[in-house]
């Protein structure tokens, strides 16, 4: 099954959201959050290209320091916000600990969402990990768009994202490598 479409649609989603100066939140487990970090990985500095810094933004790092700022204006470049929600142990042992397990990414949702641009990809190879799910539910009633990667069935995250990709397998490794 084309995904072409789905696929077409996250994209306007994540363009758009973007471009609104929105941010994108991810999650997933295991593999999955693997799979978030290295999203966050492409989207916080160049990918298939440099993102070279504004000359605006280069005066201003010159102004503060001339030294430093030479060599930053460099090196660095823009990027695109981006949070992996899986990335931080000790908010997710506290919220594990003091409010409930499942709920670990939906609390972050609820820390980090400012605008209505903001985004959320959630990834679980089943479409049913509860933690994704809530945070799915969270998003969505915080208005912000919802983009889900799954397995075939789309799992009850069918219910809480505006596109699903859900790629036409149930294994979890064929689900994760379609997910890569």
């Amino acid at each position: 099954a084309s995904l072409q479409r789905e696929i077409e649609d996250a994209i306007d989603i994540l363009v758009d959201g973007f471009k609104q100066g929105g941010k994108l939140l991810l999650c997933g487990n295991g593999g999955s959050s693997a799979d978030s970090d290295h999203i966050v990985g492409e989207l916080a500095k160049g990918f298939r290209k440099r993102r070279p810094l504004s000359p605006d933004t280069i005066n201003l790092l010159n102004d503060y320091n001339s030294d430093m700022g030479t060599f930053m204006g460099q090196r660095l470049q823009t990027g695109l916000p981006a949070i992996n929600l899986g990335a931080h142990s000790a908010l997710i042992s506290a919220v594990s600990n003091d409010i409930a397990p499942d709920l670990v990414f939906a609390q972050q949702v609820l820390a980090y969402h400012q605008s209505e641009h903001d985004m959320l990809i959630g990834i679980s190879t089943s479409g049913n990990s509860a933690n994704v799910v809530y945070a799915c539910a969270v998003a969505r009633a915080l208005n912000m768009n919802t983009i889900g990667l799954s397995g075939a069935s789309g799992g009850q995250m069918l219910d809480h994202c505006d596109v699903m990709l859900c790629v036409p397998y149930t294994e979890t490794a064929s689900v994760q490598e379609r997910h890569l």
